[in-house]
């Protein structure tokens, strides 16, 4: 995935989830933040970013905040970027070499999946996961409470009860990690919810990528740890 017309900018303030202030050459700019999650830890006073020029006829704001340094490390904290990923992932073969059909946004019961994938002989709904939380090399997810990825991992869950598979991959949007875990500290609900689908046979995976300044490409299975 590669993004086009990329500055670099200073942020400032996050007035509410949808924006922040972002110094860009010399100049503060309301910036959309693609990503509502809280990424405190990320959007600090003074970090440096990157954002993205759109200018498309009647937006509000001219640019999209894309990726933050953390110390050495960049993170993509684009949260439309990981269905992509995933999607160039799934097409790369790294995983499944025989898929027939890979169908986005497939609905299931009171869920809609973010994929549906059939092989010869199988049939899988997939959830993808955006991780931009990064403590001590270890990945964690999620940042904040997530009752809809708790319904989510329910629904997985009773798909396999009607003979479907279920699959939940975690794009990690960086790289250098150690190994990936559910943040119970934050919302022990969806480790249990996620450790129960994994216990009726639920794959959980991770997956790294390559974050440069306007790419993020898919990388390497990294372990998961549920306990």
């Amino acid at each position: 995935m590669r993004y086009d017309k990329i500055k670099k900018g200073i942020f400032m303030e996050r007035p509410n989830r949808f924006i922040a202030l972002v110094e860009i050459e010399g100049k503060i700019e309301v910036c959309h933040v693609k990503n509502t999650g809280r990424c405190k830890e990320l959007l600090t006073e003074q970090a440096e970013v990157l954002v993205q020029e759109c200018g498309h006829p009647g937006r509000k704001t001219k640019y999209d905040l894309i990726s933050v340094w953390k110390g050495p490390r960049l993170i993509n904290m684009d949260s439309q970027a990981p269905n992509t990923i995933c999607r160039e992932w799934l097409n790369s073969g790294a995983y499944f070499q025989d898929l027939k059909m890979i169908k986005p946004e497939q609905k299931y019961r009171n869920s809609r999946f973010d994929f549906y994938l059939e092989t010869a002989y199988r049939k899988i709904f997939v959830e993808v996961k955006g991780v931009t939380l990064e403590n001590k090399g270890i990945a964690l997810f999620p940042d904040a409470p997530t009752e809809r990825g708790v319904k989510h991992l329910k629904e997985l869950a009773a798909c396999i009860e009607e003979g479907y598979e279920a699959m939940v991959v975690f794009i990690i949007q960086m790289r250098d990690v150690r190994y990936m875990m559910p943040n119970d500290r934050m919302h022990p609900e969806f480790g249990a919810a996620l450790r129960a689908l994994s216990s009726k046979g639920g794959k959980i995976l991770a997956i790294d990528c390559s974050v440069t300044e306007d790419t993020i490409i898919p990388g390497s299975l990294v372990k998961v740890r549920l306990s």
